[in-house]
């Protein structure tokens, strides 16, 4: 396959900057957008090209598409890997935060893709990589408004697959397991500082336990596991509409398929301590 232009957001850390790094390492023209260029400085040295770009705000997104459009003509792929998780229990955070993490999660990540759709159709090809989450298809005590969005993208992707394909334009969604970055240590501070003190105590101070543990531990896989699966997702010639890939995902999305929900409940339950 030829080589491809491709944007990545969120690209100062964790599978953003992997897969930025693969790309490039595979010949591919990279646009790597995060909020913080300051970050990217190690992947400017690689090749890339740095767009300062918080995906909140309409201008910073339109301005990075044009810079695109202007130096390349095309843009071939865009990899939706801007988000973050909002940890704590449904009943202590802030509506005005649940309404940022679906901000950040889903309506800009929706908005780059309608931004980015017009130059696809066009050009009668394209490839949108969506990066949900093995918790795009289960659930974990404390991650509501986390969960919430990636389940929101699941069904987001399945409709937008539907009404490109007639333009050329795959849609593939990426649902990571358990995957080494600092993201965890974050989500069980936050967790903490959110429901750490109230009637949920107990429950947050078990659950952010097992996080920082988990995260702090050598069981989870790398990002260049992540990074492989967008790269194929990328090239094939025919990519699969999802990848399920690092640690603990197809398996956790298999017993959620097939257990009942209350022994997958019990099961949850049991890792959270």
């Amino acid at each position: 396959m030829a080589k491809q232009v491709v944007l990545i957001t969120g690209a100062s850390s964790g599978i953003g900057e992997a897969t930025a790094k693969m790309l490039l390492k595979n010949g591919h023209t990279v646009y790597a957008a995060a909020r913080r260029i300051e970050r990217m400085k190690g992947l400017k040295k690689k090749g890339a090209k740095l767009l300062a770009m918080d995906v909140t705000d309409e201008e910073s997104m339109q301005k990075g598409i044009k810079q695109m459009i202007k130096e390349q003509g095309r843009i071939d792929a865009l990899v939706n890997n801007a988000g973050y998780g909002s940890y704590g229990t449904i009943e202590d955070v802030p509506i005005d935060e649940a309404r940022r993490q679906f901000e950040v999660n889903i309506f800009g990540l929706a908005r780059l893709t309608q931004l980015v759709l017009p130059y696809m159709r066009k050009k009668r090809y394209g490839r949108i990589i969506n990066i949900s989450s093995m918790g795009g298809k289960i659930y974990t005590p404390m991650g509501g408004w986390y969960h919430a969005t990636k389940h929101a993208l699941e069904g987001f992707s399945d409709c937008l697959r539907l009404e490109t394909e007639e333009f050329g334009i795959d849609v593939v969604v990426i649902e990571p397991g358990g995957i080494k970055t600092d993201w965890g240590a974050i989500a069980a501070d936050n967790l903490l500082k959110t429901s750490g003190s109230g009637a949920y105590k107990k429950q947050a101070k078990e659950n952010a336990k097992m996080m920082k543990e988990m995260y702090g531990g050598d069981k989870l896989s790398p990002p260049a596991v992540i990074a492989n699966a967008i790269l194929k997702a990328i090239t094939a010639k025919r990519p699969k509409t999802r990848y399920a890939v690092g640690y603990m995902s197809a398996p956790s999305i298999f017993m959620r398929k097939v257990l009942p929900d209350r022994m997958f409940d019990k099961m949850i339950r049991s890792m959270g301590g």
